[in-house]
């Protein structure tokens, strides 16, 4: 039964998008070298043929073509996000923004484009950015698990097969864990030294062994493309700064920031 609707373009896309990379898949498989696996699709063709005699594997095309198109859109979409709450939480924020762009200044300049090693000089900048993410919480329930054996946690019995949402948002938001859990503040990540400071709380894509493989990829983007934007633009918000609503305008599997127009101008 085909429900009339604008959810059926997204569908159309989705489908347009994994015949895109089934080809992706195809040409791989062409030029597939099993001593010298070049990325991705590379590696999981070589385990499939490993397991091809196995008929409960889970390594088969279906699989390889949705993981590897779910890698890049959730990255994309993630980032993205992210990059799009950070820049409302600059603005609603004129202070924090003005010590950032100084730290810059200082640090970096304008001569030069920001490297990652960059990160380690500047400890407000990155407690800033931490602080952002956890105060964002885009993800609040985080990515869904499964027990695969029977398991008692907390006095409850969890049988074999039991979805899990690790529900990161009350970590983030744990006073035992941040002195400021429920406003946007970066000394939940600051000494008292004015020095960046790690915090065993701060999960805020995933948590567990299976953590996201792309968050070391997604924290190297957000830092640069983030420090790159303050480096070049001064930031000019349609509204005034009061009228700004940090709330998100959609909140479930993710917070997603409300629509908001901005300017950006050269410095």
């Amino acid at each position: 039964m085909l429900i009339p609707g604008k959810h059926q373009t997204m569908l159309s896309n989705m489908q347009k998008l994994l015949h895109y990379v089934r080809k992706r898949v195809e040409k791989n498989k062409e030029t597939l070298d099993l001593n010298n696996p070049r990325d991705y699709v590379d590696a999981f063709l070589i385990k499939m043929e490993k397991e091809k005699n196995n008929p409960s594997t889970e390594y088969n095309i279906k699989n390889l073509v949705n993981s590897t198109l779910q890698i890049f859109y959730a990255g994309m979409e993630t980032t993205a996000s992210t990059l799009t709450y950070i820049l409302l939480i600059f603005i609603k924020n004129p202070d924090v923004l003005g010590k950032v762009c100084k730290e810059i200044e200082r640090i970096i300049g304008r001569e030069r484009n920001p490297k990652m090693q960059d990160r380690n000089q500047m400890p407000f900048t990155d407690a800033v950015i931490h602080e952002m993410q956890r105060f964002i919480d885009l993800l609040p329930l985080g990515v869904a698990r499964k027990t695969t054996r029977d398991i008692e946690f907390r006095g409850y019995n969890l049988p074999k097969g039991t979805n899990i949402y690790p529900m990161i948002g009350t970590v983030l938001k744990d006073p035992a864990c941040f002195p400021y859990p429920n406003e946007f503040n970066p000394k939940n990540f600051l000494d008292e030294n004015g020095e960046f400071r790690k915090n065993d709380g701060f999960m805020p894509l995933a948590a567990g062994k299976r953590n996201c493989m792309g968050e070391a990829l997604a924290r190297m983007e957000i830092f640069l493309l983030i420090v790159t934007i303050l480096q070049n633009f001064v930031l000019k918000p349609e509204l005034p700064m009061e009228d700004l609503d940090l709330r998100p305008d959609v909140s479930g599997f993710g917070n997603l920031p409300k629509p908001y127009k901005m300017a950006f101008i050269p410095r």
